[in-house]
């Protein structure tokens, strides 16, 4: 595994140790970037289940000005401080150890918010969309924020979930890419609308 593109590019990233992590490859990597960037003009990133931080340190390599790396595993966050430091982007990232939903409410009080997030949980966890409908309820995305949502490609979530739109998705054998952006503004219609709804049914 490398650093792909940008500022970083080419430099080598450490794998996990053990099998538990199954990190996204260098030619899924670059297709991925190519349909959401493939660069950026600054902003904040989220890599919520980090692995070996490759996607958060490919989007800074790429423009982003800071990225916040979330794992459980104590070798996953040993292997992101690594390569932080082989790319050279430690200073513009922050690591915590922590479960993603309790990542989410400890950011939430930082107030913390993204404009880009890479979701890749465990194949065996299905709830990319909860997690994605908790950034909301949390403040955590900004206007048009893009999610990058990899899953099994046996496995399909839904082309709206409420406050985001799938723009793109991509098949690479056994992972399927999924790209949502996130729409504030048609959320807060569905709200009103909502809202509406129930005044009229007392």
């Amino acid at each position: 595994m490398r650093v792909v593109s940008g500022s970083a590019k080419g430099r080598p990233l450490k794998s996990v140790p053990g099998s538990g992590t199954r990190p996204t490859t260098d030619k899924v990597k670059e297709a991925m970037f190519s349909m959401i960037g493939p660069y950026f003009e600054g902003g904040a990133a989220l890599d919520l289940f980090a692995g070996t931080g490759g996607l958060g340190i490919e989007a800074l390599s790429r423009g982003m000005d800071q990225a916040v790396f979330v794992d459980m595993e104590q070798k996953s966050i040993d292997t992101v401080r690594a390569n932080l430091k082989a790319a050279k982007v430690e200073e513009q990232a922050e690591v915590y150890r922590n479960e993603a939903g309790r990542a989410l409410s400890a950011l939430e009080k930082r107030g913390r918010s993204f404009d880009l997030v890479f979701l890749d949980p465990p194949y065996r966890l299905k709830h990319g969309d909860e997690l994605m409908l908790a950034m909301v309820q949390k403040g955590l995305l900004r206007q048009d924020a893009v999610i990058v949502l990899e899953h099994e490609s046996g496995y399909e979530y839904p082309e709206d979930i409420p406050g985001f739109h799938r723009t793109r998705q991509a098949v690479y054998g056994e992972t399927t890419v999924s790209i949502y952006k996130y729409e504030a503004a048609s959320q807060e219609v569905q709200e009103s609308s909502k809202e509406g709804n129930d005044e009229s049914a007392d």
